[in-house]
């Protein structure tokens, strides 16, 4: 699976199309941790995503406490 592929299955679960590449990459995440891609694919993806500009959240720990 690549992430134009992706793109369709968040397309036809979602019912609407992804804002950008961040939304993808948070669903690339879901639909790993669901069984749905192998890590090959999930790693392969997400290389693709940020190739793109997506990225993940910076979280910031000293903020959360």
């Amino acid at each position: 699976m690549d992430a134009k592929e992706l793109q369709n299955k968040f397309i036809a679960i979602k019912k609407f199309e992804p804002i950008d590449n961040n939304d993808l990459l948070d669903f690339a995440r879901q639909y790993y941790i669901q069984g749905q891609l192998t890590i090959l694919e999930y790693r392969n993806i997400v290389r693709e995503l940020e190739l793109t500009g997506a990225r993940k959240p910076e979280y910031m720990l000293d903020e959360m406490i």
